[in-house]
């Protein structure tokens, strides 16, 4: 391999320079640094002397990449995930196998965050899971601090499950391809498919959830004030104004339980002290705003709102079983299903005169009514049996879907502003459907990934389970000028010989190394460059380094190239990657948490993650 500098490689290192600086040390926005670094990249042809380091009509090429595509196409996946409330489901999934114990509630969020990863971006599952976490927190009783950190590091090392996972594995085989046309024929790479790297992030993550679940009480902080605001925030507003207060709790009806063969409606008129009674359990269906009519039966589950002083009154009274964990509503009492809404009477409605019990608003709107307000007065007590007056406010607890019908009722006015088209559970199936279908598209058929993954996205978009509008921004444009902008120099850099040369240079000072120690050198060298500059401009500066080290050595060129990509998501140490500045201020971190628990996890990280790429391929 030669060693002779030439004007050609001095441009494109200075260039890589000017890209190394800007990108650390953040003096102009990363996508800005990249654009400025392209724009001179572009200009360097007019150079005196010196030939052109990147052909013309290669200089934009990064725009139209199938790597920049593919991260375009799971952003929007993952956007129409969130936008049809799948996630509200995995939170109830998790709290009822969770059975409230720290270790399995943080086995359960982590490892199904690391999972999602492996197919959606890391921060676009970060961000899917924060709600979940919070859900977990707040019903769990476990501090915040203690979910999102396991949650976050697993979503970073769940990445590498798949090669769409991070955009750095999604980048690789472009990156590949691009050096592939400067080696030789023996020494040509193989490019990888979705799963070829799974045994390298289940591994990582396996670490990752042992460590939190063993050291977890060790690394962590016991507790912090965080800064996320509750997904049911607007339960303040109903306190303040409507005195409406406690929390959902579960009962279960005993034998002895003189509720036994009574309709909810009977309850509600003939007992005392009777909680808003907002779901029901028989047999195996579950039945959120039941009917009046409902007949309670022994070991019927009810789900109630109420403080926990009245919930206990109310159990001893009539002989009730209370449940001491959340688990049997917790899928579908959610707020992307049900919640606390405000309807008006209006003065000309036909309500006005009937009382909510002859209404029976639980059968003809599926409507559970909390709280009545009328005229500045607050009715809370025997409200069911008052006739109701044009400008009564009712506060009813209701799903979203018989909320809206109610809209277009003249006898109702809507009160409550829900944004139907920002959560659609009813296009839950259409966008589990296109997000399956994408992933088996990307498996087994010899479509490029990026179409396999784009038909996932336009499906949601056509079958409405996200708007044109929402796709746009769901799409971090940010990242998409980063990588357009970077991967040209990235083939500069590796058709001008610069890359050759500085692996040479290496090679000289770290002479007479086996080819695992090189591979670990790679590897450290990814990690140091990921905690201070994007993992997308480390991989594309590093992978044509580690392929030309690779070749001078006569090791496997693709094995070092998947080293880098798998490495630069070893950013746990500070709150740097993308994943850990999300979830620091929910948390309430500091950075001295993630030195703490970060520093052993980095050191892990190299360990599995370098012996199980040598074990595997």
């Amino acid at each position: 391999m030669t060693t002779a500098l030439t004007p050609e490689i001095i441009v494109a290192l200075c260039l890589l320079a000017l890209a190394v600086v800007l990108l650390v040390t953040e003096v102009l926005r990363i996508d800005v640094a990249a654009l400025v670094v392209l724009v001179a990249l572009g200009f360097s042809s007019a150079i005196p002397g010196v030939d052109p380091i990147l052909p013309s009509t290669m200089l934009f090429d990064g725009f139209s990449s199938s790597a920049v595509m593919s991260i375009v196409a799971t952003m929007i996946i993952g956007t129409g995930l969130d936008k049809t409330g799948t996630m509200s489901y995995v939170a109830g999934w998790i709290l009822s196998h969770g059975n409230n114990r720290e270790a399995r509630l943080t086995g359960l969020l982590a490892g199904s965050a690391a999972m999602l990863s492996g197919f959606v971006q890391n921060i676009g599952a970060a961000a899917l899971f924060l709600p979940v976490a919070n859900r977990v927190s707040r019903i769990s009783g476990m501090p915040l601090s203690r979910l999102l950190m396991p949650m976050g590091f697993c979503v970073m090392m769940g990445g590498s499950i798949t090669m769409v996972g991070s955009s750095s594995l999604i980048m690789l085989n472009d990156l590949i391809a691009s050096s592939n046309s400067a080696l030789s024929a023996e020494n040509q790479m193989r490019t990888f498919h979705l799963f070829d790297v799974a045994p390298v992030g289940i591994a990582l993550t396996a670490t990752g959830l042992l460590f939190f679940i063993l050291l977890g009480r060790f690394v962590l902080p016991r507790d912090r004030k965080t800064t996320i605001r509750d997904t049911t925030r607007t339960n303040d507003y109903f306190k303040r104004v409507y005195e409406l207060s406690g929390e959902m709790y579960e009962l279960q009806a005993t034998i002895d339980s003189p509720l036994v063969g009574m309709t909810i409606l009977q309850i509600e008129r003939s007992l005392e002290s009777v909680p808003s009674i907002l779901a029901l359990k028989m047999d195996n269906n579950i039945t959120v705003v039941p009917s009046g009519k409902q007949v309670i039966w022994v070991d019927t589950y009810l789900g109630v709102m109420c403080s926990k002083r009245e919930l206990i009154h109310f159990a001893r009274m009539y002989k009730l079983r209370i449940v001491k964990r959340e688990r049997i509503f917790a899928s579908v009492m959610n707020a992307q299903e049900t919640g606390i809404a405000e309807i008006v009477v209006p003065p000309g409605s036909s309500l006005v005169g009937q009382t909510i019990s002859d209404m029976r608003l639980k059968e003809t709107g599926g409507l559970s009514t909390l709280r009545v307000y009328r005229a500045g007065y607050i009715l809370d007590e025997g409200f069911r049996e008052i006739p109701l007056q044009g400008g009564d406010t009712l506060v009813v607890h209701t799903s979203w879907e018989d909320l809206k019908k109610l809209r277009n009722d003249k006898d109702y006015a809507v009160v409550t502003d829900r944004l139907d088209e920002e959560l659609r559970p009813g296009k839950m199936r259409h966008a589990l459907f296109f997000f399956v279908a994408s992933m088996l598209l990307v498996l087994f058929s010899d479509f490029p990934i990026a179409i396999s993954l784009l038909f996932g996205a336009i499906g949601m978009v056509v079958t409405g389970a996200i708007s044109m509008d929402e796709a746009y921004n769901a799409v971090s444009w940010k990242t998409v000028f980063l990588l357009g902008s970077l991967i040209p120099l990235g083939h500069a850099v590796e058709l001008s010989g610069a890359a050759a040369w500085i692996a040479a240079m290496v090679l000289q000072w770290l002479s007479n190394v086996a080819a695992w120690e090189l591979q670990v050198v790679i590897a450290l060298l990814a990690t140091m460059f990921s905690l201070f500059m994007s993992n997308v401009g480390a991989t594309v500066l590093l992978v044509p380094l580690a392929v030309n080290m690779a070749v001078a050595t006569g090791a496997d060129p693709a094995m070092f190239a998947l080293t880098v990509a798998v490495a630069t998501s070893n950013s746990f140490l500070l709150p740097t990657h993308q994943v850990n500045a999300l979830i620091m201020g929910p948390g309430g971190y500091r950075v001295f948490d993630f030195v703490r628990a970060g520093s052993l996890m980095t050191v892990l990280y190299v360990a599995v993650s370098i012996s199980v790429l040598n074990l595997m391929y």
